[in-house]
C-alpha cells in the first residue's frame, strides 16, 4: 500500500470518529481532546465493539474528561487523559518510585500513557479484591473503558459531596474499611481521595479516579494515606463523629512511621 492510500485510509477514519461524537462543535470540545491520534484510537474501539456511539461528558477538568458511551454490551465510561494540558509535573510524582513503571521515558506523552495503564491496573487490583470500583474493561493510549456507574436508568451517580446521605456514620465508616482493604488486601494508597473522588449511589460510596494510587513501598505512601485520611475526616466531622487520624493511620498500616507527630509523616 503507498503512503498516499495509508494517508487517505487515516483521514477516512478519523472523519468516521468525529462524526460518531456527536455535537463536537457545539460542545466546544478543544483540540488538546479529540486530536487525531486521539480520535483514531477512539476509531479503534468503535472497530473492535468498546464503543458504539459517544454521549455527553460525565466531568471535565484540566487532567482529563470522561463520557458516557454506548458500547456492544451496554453503557460504559470512557476517560480521555488531556495530552496537552495534564498536569505533567504532578503525574511524575505518583510515578516516579512506583516500580511497577521503573521503566518509563519521562516524555509527556510516555508519562500520560503510563498513568492511563496505571489507572487500569489499580481499578483492576482495587476490584479485585471486592471494593466498589468502576470495572476497568481496555485501556490504549491516553483512553480508559470502564464500567458507568450510574442507577437502573442509566443515570450517573453523583460526587459524595452532591451526595444525600440518610446516614453519614455509616457511610464514613464503611469508606475508612475501604481505605483499610485497599492498603492491606490491593496493596494500594489512594493518594487523592476526597469528596470528589468517591461517588454515592445504592446505598454506598464507591472510589474513583485512581490513576494516582500507588503502592505501599512507595516514598510517599505514608504521607498520601495521611491525607487521604484527613481528606475524609474533614469531609464528615460536621456530620458525624469521626476517628483519630492518626489512630486510623496506625491501625491501617501498622507501620513505624505512622506513630510519628501527623506534621512530620506530611513532610516526608
Amino acid at each position: 500500500m503507498s503512503i498516499e492510500s495509508r494517508e487517505h485510509g487515516f483521514d477516512k477514519q478519523i472523519s468516521e470518529m468525529r462524526m460518531k461524537i456527536k455535537d463536537l462543535d457545539a460542545r466546544k470540545v478543544k483540540d488538546d481532546v479529540f486530536d487525531d491520534a486521539t480520535l483514531f484510537a477512539l476509531y479503534k474501539l468503535v472497530q473492535k465493539g468498546w464503543i458504539s456511539s459517544f454521549g455527553g461528558p460525565i466531568s471535565t477538568g484540566k487532567e482529563s474528561n470522561v463520557y458516557m458511551c454506548d458500547s456492544d454490551t451496554g453503557s460504559v465510561a470512557v476517560k480521555i487523559y488531556l495530552t496537552r494540558t495534564a498536569n505533567f509535573n504532578q503525574m511524575q510524582k505518583y510515578i516516579i518510585g512506583d516500580r511497577r513503571f521503573t521503566n518509563i521515558k519521562k516524555s509527556r506523552q510516555d508519562i500520560i500513557f503510563a498513568w492511563t495503564k496505571k489507572e487500569f491496573s489499580n481499578l483492576s487490583r482495587a476490584k479485585k479484591v471486592g471494593l466498589p470500583v468502576p470495572s476497568p474493561l481496555v485501556w490504549t493510549r491516553n483512553i480508559l473503558v470502564m464500567e458507568l456507574i450510574a442507577d437502573s436508568t442509566g443515570v450517573p451517580y453523583p460526587q459524595l459531596r452532591s451526595a444525600y446521605m440518610d446516614e453519614p456514620l455509616a457511610v464514613y465508616q464503611a469508606i475508612v474499611e475501604y481505605v483499610r482493604v485497599l492498603y492491606q488486601e490491593a496493596h494500594l494508597v489512594h493518594g487523592d481521595l476526597s469528596e470528589f473522588n468517591i461517588l454515592y449511589g445504592s446505598n454506598q460510596p464507591w472510589f474513583i479516579d485512581m490513576g494516582q494510587a500507588v503502592t505501599p513501598d512507595h516514598p510517599k505512601a505514608i504521607p498520601l494515606l495521611l491525607r487521604d485520611i484527613e481528606n475524609i475526616n474533614r469531609y464528615f466531622e460536621h456530620t458525624c463523629d469521626t476517628f483519630p487520624a492518626k489512630d486510623l493511620l496506625a491501625e491501617i498500616t501498622d507501620h513505624p512511621l505512622a506513630h510519628l507527630d501527623e506534621q512530620v509523616i506530611r513532610e516526608l
